[in-house]
């Protein structure tokens, strides 16, 4: 059921924005065109849709900062987010109806994402901080069975110990895990009708520790694609492993207006630690 009536000022709209408000709840009480004075109605929440847009020019870029919405096509994503990423202005890339109806309800009730919304991503969280910590658990009691037998030596709370590694850390073998989850994911796929197989936050971490040991610069669009899902649900995941400190935006020198995305050296030193105790136990990274 929709909440008390808002406002919104449509920028750009192709029609499935207005479309998304009324079933929100909320009015158009302008609607704006790219050429045009971009002034919003006061009060109301300032909506952007670059949807189809060929050309991010000057106009454009300047409303970036003055949208509570903006909905952007895959291709501009990376300009987009150097802008507005990890800020209070909900960013959608491709977005589904309901996807624009949640931003759209969740913006005018508290500025953040709607409680069903919330609560899934949060779940889905916890859930997987709780596997790592589980794997981490029986990592540490594998490694524990094939070292001394001194009973005294063995700690009765989870400690990996210092992450230290014999062996060099080899990034292929991290994209080779990554491999190893898509052909999971195309093998079930048949059988995978709700997401049965996606673990965005997993993959993310994949791929940004492959590319801290490549040494290279990961975009927030290739970061997305390596999460497997939905770019907007990709986003709404980076947005959470930034808050818990396990990723962070680093501006790209070249190009102030762009963004890549690394691991913390938290992130980094967890990850580290997590191949090492995998190392110990000798198991392979998956």
């Amino acid at each position: 059921m929709a909440g008390d009536p808002f406002d919104v000022t449509l920028i750009g709209d192709t029609g499935e924005m207005a479309e998304a408000v009324a079933f929100a709840g909320g009015r158009v009480v302008a609607r704006l065109e790219w050429g045009e004075p971009l002034a919003p109605q006061p009060g109301s929440i300032v909506a952007l849709d670059l949807s189809g847009k060929a050309a991010m020019d000057l106009t454009v870029l300047s409303a970036l900062h003055g949208a509570d919405l903006i909905v952007c096509d895959f291709d501009h994503l990376d300009l987009i987010a150097g802008a507005v990423l990890l800020t209070d202005t909900h960013l959608l890339c491709e977005p589904t109806m309901a996807d624009r109806i949640a931003s759209l309800s969740s913006i005018a009730v508290d500025g953040s994402m709607t409680d069903a919304v919330r609560e899934g991503d949060s779940a889905r969280l916890r859930r997987f901080s709780a596997e790592v910590g589980r794997i981490a658990g029986t990592l540490a009691r594998l490694a524990a069975d094939q070292g001394p037998s001194d009973v005294a030596d063995r700690r009765p709370a989870y400690d990996p110990g210092p992450a230290m590694l014999t062996a060099v850390l080899d990034p292929s073998a991290v994209r080779r895990a990554l491999r190893a989850r898509r052909l999971r994911a195309t093998m079930f796929g048949d059988f995978d009708s709700g997401g049965l197989f996606e673990d965005p936050a997993w993959d993310m971490l994949l791929d940004l520790f492959a590319a801290e040991l490549e040494g290279a610069p990961v975009s927030v669009s290739s970061l997305c694609i390596a999460a497997a899902v939905a770019p907007t649900t990709a986003l709404r995941w980076i947005g959470r492993l930034t808050q818990i400190g396990l990723f962070e935006r680093r501006p790209d020198p070249q190009d102030r207006r762009r963004a890549f995305m690394a691991l913390t050296p938290r992130g980094s030193a967890t990850m580290r630690g997590y191949v090492a105790a995998l190392e110990r136990a000798g198991l392979a990274l998956g």
